[in-house]
């Protein structure tokens, strides 16, 4: 499991636990705690583009993730703008998904199959035949994906109206709970795509 989630932690985990490492712990500015954490996932995708000639979708992610973020850092001075900026951020990331689907390379993939495969060899085989040669299971996992990337936009949404409806007060706890909620809703939605996967994988796996 640990070798799994490995990629994950690489290109996800570490940006995001470095970048809140260096904002809250060291009270590092904004734009430069971006930029710094910044570092890893460009060097990621850079050796993966030099190495494998194939772009590290999550590495990539994050590092488009980052550089919005630097961005908009300098709408300063408003305190809605400021609030609103964290909805601009995490619209690159629904974008981002919702693109990789038109594209038929879903990136929440890169994140389920960890999970779906609990790093089990035969398990991992099998969700490697399902995705290459199963058109059903290709559907399933665009399905996860489109339905993360519509719910991550919807939450966007809703908290960029309320920067600038809502009080300032407001906005400062309900915007952390519209993203937890956003996630839980994501997580049930999602299981219309990933209980299906897992019952193919099972399957695939017993056949092997």
């Amino acid at each position: 499991m640990a070798a799994a989630l490995r990629p994950l932690l690489i290109d996800v985990g570490i940006p995001v636990g470095s970048y809140y490492l260096l904002r809250n712990a060291f009270g590092v500015s904004l734009w430069l705690s971006l930029a710094l954490s910044s570092l890893g996932p460009a060097v990621r995708a850079i050796a993966g583009l030099l190495a494998e000639r194939k772009l590290n979708l999550l590495a990539a992610l994050m590092l488009a993730v980052n550089l919005t973020g630097i961005a908009v850092s300098f709408l300063a001075g408003d305190p809605r703008a400021m609030i609103a900026k964290d909805s601009i951020i995490s619209s690159v990331i629904a974008f981002a998904i919702l693109g990789s689907v038109v594209l038929r390379r879903p990136l929440m993939s890169a994140g389920l199959k960890p999970f779906m495969t609990r790093g089990e060899p035969r398990r991992t085989a099998a969700w490697d035949r399902l995705s290459a040669a199963s058109p059903r299971f290709r559907r399933l996992e665009l399905l996860f994906s489109t339905i993360w990337g519509l719910v991550l936009l919807a939450e966007c949404v809703a908290r960029l109206v309320g920067a600038y409806t809502l009080p300032v007060t407001t906005m400062v706890w309900l915007g952390t709970v519209m993203a937890l909620g956003a996630i839980a809703v994501a997580i049930v939605a999602g299981g219309a795509a990933a209980g299906p996967i897992q019952k193919m994988i099972d399957a695939e796996a017993a056949t092997s």
